[in-house]
């Protein structure tokens, strides 16, 4: 699917039209990541990124990739050693 948006000028001057694309896909996918409506291998798939520099993506915005409390963390970690 394709989706225009129309950007004034004064805001996109001075970036080329493939940055904003990128630009825009990325704050997409990390709204629907976020929003827990995509898992993060779609995401990134979105994003056009590998899972790990999404993952970067996600710290640098500070949005969470794990989505637990350190005891329910610790429970799952536990569960795998065993």
């Amino acid at each position: 699917m394709q989706i225009t948006v129309e950007l004034p000028n004064d805001f996109v001057a001075f970036q080329q039209a493939n940055e904003i694309k990128r630009d825009i896909r990325l704050s997409y996918a990390l709204w629907l990541f976020k929003s827990a409506k995509v898992t993060i291998g779609k995401a990134a798939e979105l994003a056009g990124l590998d899972i790990y520099d999404f993952m970067s993506a996600c710290k640098d915005n500070q949005i969470p990739v794990v989505d637990m409390d350190k005891q329910e963390l610790i429970e799952e970690l536990q569960g795998i050693a065993r």
